[in-house]
Parts: structure tokens; sequence; C-alpha cells
């Protein structure tokens, strides 16, 4: 018995010492920041300015040089910056912890038209890669099923949560669609030969997509008593409640999705990725949609293209007048913490910084529609945010002193932090 009980307590240990940190309290006190330079997330700037929240939601925001008694804690941030929370898209985190591990892989279903398999329910609100996130200010989430042609639903989530329920802050927001290939490189393991040919399947995938959007539009009409989950939870998009989020690539790719999506009647549709995006803005525009756009940090695919077009590709969308955000859906979910500093790429590329800053806050945060209380700092809108001792978008000073997610002061510590400080103390000591 007492080698049970001794064994118990070993693992509670552990699983303390490796746990997330304990989500913050609600906001009980009012908080002033002054003196930092806040970039609102709407491409203004204001320098030396004051900030004040309190219940969660911001109260004043304008110049430290206005006659108003300051509310709360006073920080003083001379010196630092404000910013919104950074806002990712399309990711699977909360729902994948170790690759290699699959009893910790948890973002696919069996089947391929499956978009009634719902992304929220389960998400993990005490995984450690999303708490890696929060000290490069990326605060909130679009949780994303992954596979298949239809994914399956997403759901927003905010990182300092008990659980997926306390996390969410939209709830089945979007389908997710993978549009099939019309090109496909050649297998040379299966004694192809290598590089792009047509795809003979592209036809036949669509025409499976195509039935499938006709069929579910019809079950709204129809008085049958028999229940399709698939069909039912495709229902917003003929509504206008839910988006659809097209990941397409190819220009040829792009129009055939964005017509046929049209053509059954889906209201509202997001592209994501859109590599060849840039060659057709002139239809993108006609059809009112916005572009996810992808990581910078990346070669061109093609070899007549030019060497730096993945790290240019924003701001071609963004001169073209698209409303562009940015998200890294090819990338691993812990790369996810690196999305300030792919947006900061594109600043390199002759963007200005707070258009760049826009991309991850502000025109995400339109394109995910939570821009009503996230996204940008202003009056009414919620208190999440973070100060920075520099430039967020550059990996080099984006050290944040503080972070706020409703209000409430969250934890910057991670496992990751924890051990850069026992391995930084055993160096220093030598």
């Amino acid at each position: 018995m007492k080698k049970h009980i001794c064994t118990l307590m070993l693992f509670c240990c552990a699983s303390i010492a490796f746990a997330q940190q304990t989500p913050a309290p609600k906001q009980t006190q009012a908080i002033s920041i002054e003196g930092a330079t806040a970039h609102l997330g709407n491409g203004q700037v204001i320098d030396n300015a004051l900030l004040m929240f309190e219940n969660g939601k911001i109260t004043f925001i304008g110049s430290a040089n206005a006659k108003i008694a300051r509310n709360g804690t006073v920080i003083n941030a001379t010196g630092k910056h404000i910013y919104p929370g950074f806002i990712a898209p399309t990711k699977s985190l909360g729902l994948v912890e170790v690759d290699a591990v699959r009893a910790s892989v948890d973002e696919d279903e069996i089947g391929d038209m499956i978009p009634h398999v719902r992304s929220l329910i389960a998400y993990n609100a005490e995984s450690k890669v999303v708490e890696s996130m929060r000290p490069n200010g990326v605060l909130i989430g679009q949780i994303t099923p992954q596979g298949g042609r239809i994914s399956g639903t997403s759901s927003i989530v905010q990182f300092d949560a008990w659980n997926w329920e306390d996390a969410a802050l939209k709830v089945d927001d979007g389908i997710h669609m993978n549009w099939p290939n019309a090109f496909r490189q050649g297998r040379w393991w299966a004694g192809e030969e290598r590089g792009f040919k047509p795809n003979d399947n592209y036809k036949k995938e669509l025409d499976d997509i195509s039935v499938f959007l006709k069929n579910a539009t019809a079950y709204s009409q129809s008085t049958a008593k028999e229940e399709n989950l698939a069909f039912k939870a495709m229902q917003g998009l003929f509504s206008g409640t839910q988006k659809l989020f097209i990941y397409a690539d190819g220009e040829r790719e792009i129009i055939d999705a964005i017509t046929l999506a049209k053509a059954h009647g889906i209201k509202e549709i997001v592209l994501v990725g859109g590599y060849e995006a840039y060659k057709i803005t002139d239809f993108l525009k006609a059809h009112n949609i916005p572009v996810l756009a992808n990581f910078t940090h990346n070669i061109p695919e093609h070899e007549d293209e030019d060497y730096d077009l993945p790290y240019k590709n924003p701001k071609l969308l963004i001169d073209a007048g698209l409303l562009v955000g940015m998200q890294n859906a090819d990338k691993a979910n812990f790369q996810t913490r690196n999305l300030p500093f792919y947006a900061g790429q594109v600043v390199g590329q002759g963007l200005d910084k707070e258009v760049a800053l826009q991309m991850i806050t502000g025109n995400n945060a339109k394109i995910l529609g939570i821009d009503a209380d996230y996204g940008t700092l202003e009056v009414g809108k919620s208190a999440t945010l973070f100060v920075s001792e520099g430039d967020a978008l550059d990996m080099r000073t984006n050290l944040l002193s503080h972070a706020y997610i409703d209000g409430r002061a969250i934890s910057l510590e991670t496992h990751q932090t924890e051990l850069w400080k026992r391995y930084m103390g055993k160096y220093q000591g030598e």
C-alpha cells in the first residue's frame, strides 16, 4: 500500500512540474500603462501613450499627456511598445503535442468529407505547445482540424484557460476544405518521371466536391426526418453564419474553387495559402475574397519564379487592394510562435511596418470575424495585449515584460523558459 501511495505522489509531483502555468484569475483592479509607443493594429501609432483597462475592457487609449486620472495599478513602460495580442489562424494547436507520438495526435479523423468533426472538443488547453506561443505575443488562435478533403469545423480560442469551454472565443466559426491540385509531382519512387504533370483525377475530385455541396444544399430544403451530421454541419455556409476556408495555391485551383463555392450559394469564403493569388487579384477583388497568406520563410516552388517571391507575396496582394492576413498552415505547430517574424520579413520587402503588423492583428481578426472585440487597441474592446521591450516583429527585440488576455495578467513562463534559465545558470557559474 505504501508503495502505491509513493508512486502516486511521485506521479502527482511530476504532473505539477510539467503542467502548464495556472491560468490567470479574472481582472479585479484597473491597470494603466503609460509612456510606451502604442501600435494599435489598425495602422496607427501613438507615441508616449496611455492605455487603461478595467474588467477586461480597454477604457482609454491616447496620449500620456492627456489630463486624465490614472486608474488602479500604474505601469511605467517608457521606451517600450504595446501591441494587440497576435492572432494565429488555421493551426491545429492543442490537437497535437508530439508529432511522433500517435497517442498525442488528434488533428485528423477517418473520412474524406467530414465537416461535422469539431476541433474545439478535442482542444487541450494544457498543451505545452500552446503555452509556448505566449512569450512571443501569440495569444489567440483558430484551432483547425487537418486532413481529408473537408477537414472539419474550427473554433477560435484564447491561450490561457483551464479547459476548452473557458478557452472558446468563437465556436464553430468555419469549415476547412483542401482543394485538389490540377497538377502533381511525378512520383520518382514509383518509377514516374520527375516534374509536374496533369492530375488525371482532378475532374473527378471536383465532381465529388460539387455533388457533396449539392446534396448539402438539398438537405437544408428537405423535410426528411433522417439526420445527416455531415450535411447538417454545412448549413452555416449557406446562411452566412460560417466561413469556408479554402486551401488552394495554383491559379487554376483558386479560380475553380471560388467559382464552384459561389455557384453552390456559399456566402463567406477565405482563401488560405494562395501562392499564385497575386496573378488573379482582380478576380479575388471582384468576389470580395480575403487571403490568409502563407508564411514567408520559404523558397520558390517553381524554378522560373523570383527567388524572393515567398517573401514579397503578401505585399503583392496588399498592394493590389486585398484584405490580407497571415498564417503558416504548412509548418509544424511549434513554428506558429514565429508568426510575428514572418510578418516582419515582409517589412524587408518594402511593406510599411504597421501594415505588416495588421496582417497578424486587425486583419486576421476581421477575416476570422472577431474584430468587434479583438485585433486592435480601441476603447470598448478586449484588453488582450502585451508590452514588449522592443519591436515585436523583430526576433532580436521581441521580449515581453507583460501580457494580458481579457485583462488577466498571464504568465510568460513556459517549459522552454524554465530550461533556458536552468542551463544559463549552469554555464554562467562556470
